[in-house]
């Protein structure tokens, strides 16, 4: 008899919550963004919750709220690079995946595929890598850039950066290390596989000074859903992480985004479509409507209209009045499936511009749940059951007691209902995940030997 399919769990986790205002909230770190045992807790926590994987967004700017100062000293503006703190709590963890968003628009394929293989070494198997192609005109400033790239370019670069980081982390076999000290043989030249890609946007030769990760990858993750995104993400990733609002829409993505990958001729079992959630719990419903507007009520209308800016594309909304409704936008170079998810919510509900950003606070686009645990892991259920996501990335309002809550809470009730997990399933994030490892893409050719001159470049022990 088949196992009965189980719902997979993200802990999508920032400095002191994803509330705007969770800084401020009395449970909350205010220093959690540079303070590693605060980082170390909640990473415990999650993993005694039996989560798949922490995963952290990044950025390579300190982002803007608004076009003045006040909104941006009112924000949480510093926190530690993700690699370097995934690498310090893969110390401390022993099963939860490590996942962090590492952009394709200001890295190089070399830096990310050696990093990436390192954790994935020093965490036993459990690195996982959000690609991005980075959303916000701030970083391009930071990069020697007066613009962002082009939103079309900048895909089209991500798809070419993803198969020269695979092609690196398949240049050595599995076994290719013999380490033989009495032949004095470290690895065996005929199982190095040296890339030398040649490509509109890179030139890189290899080998990776890495072996092949124990994942054979780890795991690709992708967060857009726009046009360009959705078409990256049904060639390129295993788990997609998503925003919606309603599960028509959830339902609407998951069936095409599957369809997308089944014509890319990839099983669509092998791709996770997880949305994000912004749950908030209560013993009651009313204790965590009381939840939310304490939170809510932190929120300086600075603050508030500056993330709204942001998120809708750079867009200075001071001009208009805040109690008046979101005017018409101009195409954003930055993230155009957010700008469009916010400005269809606002014409839905009919809402202000203060209504706007006081409704996206907390979940910043993705879904809001307010409720028992009962009641919320209802809703999961009904998104997961109904066609709507494999699993959730799950935003915790503040931290470190909004994730405790969840743990504690709705965990057991999903674990109740046969829902979730009791145990992890194997070592790495692809078998907790239920994912295949890669087959090396030279051992692939390999077996086809009229192929191999054409696609291998061996590296002979005299170079």
């Amino acid at each position: 008899m088949s196992k009965k399919r189980q719902l997979k769990l993200g802990a999508f986790l920032m400095s002191s919550g994803h509330h705007v205002a969770a800084w401020r909230h009395p449970q909350a770190r205010a220093d959690g963004g540079l303070n590693f045992q605060h980082f170390q807790q909640i990473a415990q926590m999650a993993e005694r919750g039996k989560f798949d994987m922490i995963f952290f967004a990044d950025g390579v700017a300190v982002r803007q709220r608004g076009q003045g100062t006040d909104a941006l000293s009112r924000s949480v503006v510093v926190h530690f690079e993700p690699l370097t703190l995934l690498s310090a709590l893969s110390v401390v963890t022993e099963h939860i995946g490590l996942a962090a968003t590492v952009s394709t628009t200001y890295n190089k394929p070399y830096h990310l595929a050696r990093k990436f293989a390192s954790l994935d070494y020093l965490s036993g198997g459990r690195a996982g890598w959000n690609l991005v192609t980075s959303a916000t005109e701030t970083e391009a400033h930071n990069f020697n850039r007066d613009q962002h790239m082009e939103h079309g370019l900048r895909y089209e670069r991500a798809k070419e950066f993803v198969d020269v980081v695979t092609k690196l982390w398949d240049c050595w076999e599995d076994d290719a290390f013999v380490r033989d000290k009495e032949s004095g043989v470290f690895f065996e030249p005929d199982k190095l596989h040296i890339p030398n890609h040649k490509g509109k946007h890179f030139s890189v030769r290899g080998p990776l000074n890495v072996a092949r990760p124990p994942q054979g990858y780890p795991v690709i993750i992708q967060a857009g859903s726009s046009e360009d995104g959705q078409e990256l993400a049904a060639q390129t990733a295993e788990v997609i992480f998503t925003a919606q609002q309603t599960l028509a829409e959830a339902q609407a993505f998951y069936s095409g985004v599957k369809a997308r990958v089944a014509k890319f001729g990839r099983n669509p079992d092998d791709v996770k479509i997880m949305p994000g959630v912004f749950p908030v719990i209560g013993r009651t419903e009313e204790e965590a409507k009381e939840k939310y507007e304490q939170l809510q009520d932190l929120i300086h209308p600075h603050v508030g209209l500056g993330l709204l800016s942001g998120m809708i594309g750079g867009f200075d909304l001071s001009q208009y009045p805040v109690d008046g409704p979101l005017p018409e936008l101009p195409e954003t170079n930055g993230g155009k499936s957010r700008q469009q998810l916010l400005t269809d919510l606002a014409r839905r509900e009919n809402l202000t511009i203060r209504q706007l950003y006081l409704a996206i606070a907390g979940a910043r686009g993705h879904r809001t749940i307010l409720g028992t645990p009962v009641t919320i892991a209802d809703q999961l259920e009904d998104w997961f059951v109904n066609g709507g996501a494999d699993g959730f990335n799950i935003m915790p309002p503040y931290l470190p007691g909004g994730l405790d809550e969840f743990v504690e809470l709705v965990i057991p009730e999903l674990q109740r209902r046969g829902l979730f997990r009791t145990e992890y399933e194997g070592r790495t994030l692809r078998e907790n995940l239920g994912l295949p490892r890669p087959v090396n893409r030279f051992t692939k050719v390999a077996d086809s030997p009229e192929l191999v001159s054409a696609s291998l470049h061996k590296l002979s022990i005299i170079d």
